[in-house]
């Protein structure tokens, strides 16, 4: 199989034209006419996932994340990022990436977790403009109804969240019923979320200041930027799996969280 395949059908999934500028998705080690015979998939390049693709005999590995987004200006194993491409090039392993277009896409991270969560009437919470179907987010109904606290500890269990950080509770009777989510940093969708009306918003990355944003009449949920993205694997391997079932991918055991959680 040669990469150029394998790109093919991500990209026809999640194209290229809806990640952001400051993105790196696509072909970031390797070129698309090499040949290459099993994937790992993972959410970020590490040296751990370095190391199972080698043992595994999986020369590309697609991840989430990029393990580029600034240029490298030499390589000399000062840092994982050197390290992991130099292990990459030396071991003729490939390094693809789809990030915010897998974010943007109708049927991305935000849906799948939208998905998880059993959301029902879905829809972009930031669409895109001149095109409602992809954006960043979504804003969806819950079918019954949930105590807000309840629902938070159905969120922590089924992400398997250390710990949730999050806004008041405007009154301990509060129910959930609408909820928006945007995966990964999701900071700049706070107001696109009061604007749908949502009781929760479900991101990452929130800042101090972030959690007073909800006028009393939202929670801002921060589940974590890795929890929130993990479903990136189960997404890029039912996309390939669907159109390339003779091509061998396998899901990493190695992609872990870097944040870690005393409780």
């Amino acid at each position: 199989m040669k990469i150029r395949d394998i790109a093919q059908v991500i990209e026809e999934f999640a194209p290229l034209s809806l990640q952001a500028e400051y993105d790196n998705s696509g072909l970031i080690v390797g070129r698309m006419d090499d040949e290459v015979h099993a994937a790992l998939l993972a959410v970020d390049v590490t040296e751990e996932v370095i190391d199972e693709a080698i043992e595994n005999g999986c020369d590309i590995i697609i991840t989430h994340h990029p393990i580029i987004f600034s240029p490298l200006k030499r390589l000399n194993s000062a840092n994982y990022v050197e390290r992991c491409v130099e292990r990459a090039i030396r071991h003729n392993i490939a390094l693809y990436a789809c990030h915010t277009n897998l974010d943007s896409v109708q049927g991305g991270t935000s849906w799948q977790v939208g998905s998880m969560l059993g959301l029902e009437s879905m829809r972009v919470l930031e669409p895109r403009k001149g095109d409602d179907s992809v954006g960043y987010g979504v804003v969806g109904e819950l079918r019954t109804k949930e105590c807000a606290i309840d629902f938070l500890r159905r969120v922590k269990r089924e992400f398997n969240v250390g710990a949730i950080r999050h806004s008041d509770i405007p009154s301990d009777d509060m129910m959930i019923g609408r909820v928006a989510i945007c995966t990964g940093a999701g900071r700049s969708n706070i107001n696109d979320a009061l604007a749908a009306q949502a009781d929760v918003y479900i991101t990452a990355d929130l800042r101090y200041n972030d959690f007073m944003c909800g006028e009393n009449r939202m929670i801002l949920a921060d589940i974590g930027h890795f929890e929130s993205e993990f479903c990136a694997i189960r997404i890029l391997d039912m996309v390939l799996s669907k159109k390339m079932c003779n091509f061998a991918v396998r899901k990493s055991i190695c992609s872990r969280n870097p944040i870690h959680y005393l409780l």
